[in-house]
């Protein structure tokens, strides 16, 4: 009997639309770490469908639309919506992006929800923020620190 979501899977999943999306594997393999879980290409060569995989169930999908799509990149706009993933080691994550050459929007830091996080955009301009869980946030404080941020 079918499985929802099928085995290896999350329960939601972002899917991403690259003008290029053999590069934007070969980027988010060798910057951010993630694994080529499946790729499919049309006639054509480009890459229609993929996904990447990191730690056992983050799974992101990309592909590339056709024609008329537009990166963040390409239109001088900043995306939407970011991408969050959590990894063990934040720290080395950060350096091996900084190190692959991707560009850091957000510099390393520990929030008050307990994550210590750093952003970084990927070469069409797509926002991913990766984090590691650093300390457990009783609600009243993250309350209390949410009140003072929006106070200032």
């Amino acid at each position: 009997m079918p499985q929802n979501p099928p085995e290896g899977y999350p329960a939601v999943m972002p899917y991403l639309h690259y003008e290029d999306a053999e590069a934007a594997l070969e980027f988010l393999t060798r910057a951010l770490g993630f694994k080529e879980k499946f790729r499919m290409q049309g006639e054509d060569g480009r890459v229609m469908h993929a996904e990447v995989q990191i730690g056992e169930q983050g799974v992101v999908m990309l592909g590339e639309p056709g024609d008329g799509y537009k990166s963040p990149k390409s239109v001088g706009a900043k995306p939407m919506q970011s991408v969050y993933v959590y990894v063990d080691d934040v720290d080395a994550h950060c350096e091996r992006a900084t190190q692959a050459g991707a560009t850091i929007v957000e510099e390393m830091e520990d929030k008050f929800y307990g994550d210590r996080v750093y952003g970084a955009e990927d070469p069409e301009g797509h926002r991913w923020h990766f984090g590691t869980h650093v300390r457990d946030v009783p609600p009243e404080e993250m309350e209390a620190a949410m009140a003072g941020a929006a106070a200032s």
